[in-house]
């Protein structure tokens, strides 16, 4: 007798089959979870820059830069974090070393660190500012029509 060939997949093709399914399903999972845990990683840095970023700039809008140790903790959104910031008078004159680290709370883990130099001339001339003005070969500014 001779064997015919039925239609249809055996036992092994469907073996192999499912073997590579599951090596595909496998792969893209973990596709998936990395991308899902880069996107959260962006997330914390991009926070942690932004309220470094703020600190500088709230530096930047007090009148006077002091040297000194500060921290504190994140605003309402951002309890996770905390910040310290260090000011470091420079030798030259009004000029300042900013360090602002930002860390999450809970670990200490140190997410981001922003320096950056700020200038504050110092405040002990004694000159009227007319006499300033008149070096500077400006005239002293009247309250007329010009």
């Amino acid at each position: 007798m001779k064997a015919t060939r039925t239609h249809g997949f055996s036992l092994i093709e469907v073996m192999c089959a499912i073997v590579i399914l599951g090596i595909g399903v496998t792969g893209l999972t973990h596709g998936l979870n990395s991308a899902v845990n880069s996107s959260k990683e962006t997330e914390v840095q991009t926070a942690a820059a932004l309220m470094a970023a703020g600190q500088i700039e709230m530096l930047r809008a007090d009148v006077y830069v002091v040297a000194g140790e500060d921290e504190g903790e994140g605003g309402a959104g951002l309890e996770q974090y905390r910040w310290r910031q260090s000011i470091v008078e420079t030798p030259m004159g009004g000029l300042f070393e900013v360090t602002v680290t930002v860390e999450h709370v809970q670990t200490g883990k140190t997410i981001y660190q922003l320096q950056t130099m700020l200038f504050d001339p110092p405040t002990t001339s004694t000159t009227p500012p007319e006499e300033t003005q008149r070096r500077n070969g400006r005239r002293p500014r009247t309250g007329g029509a010009l």
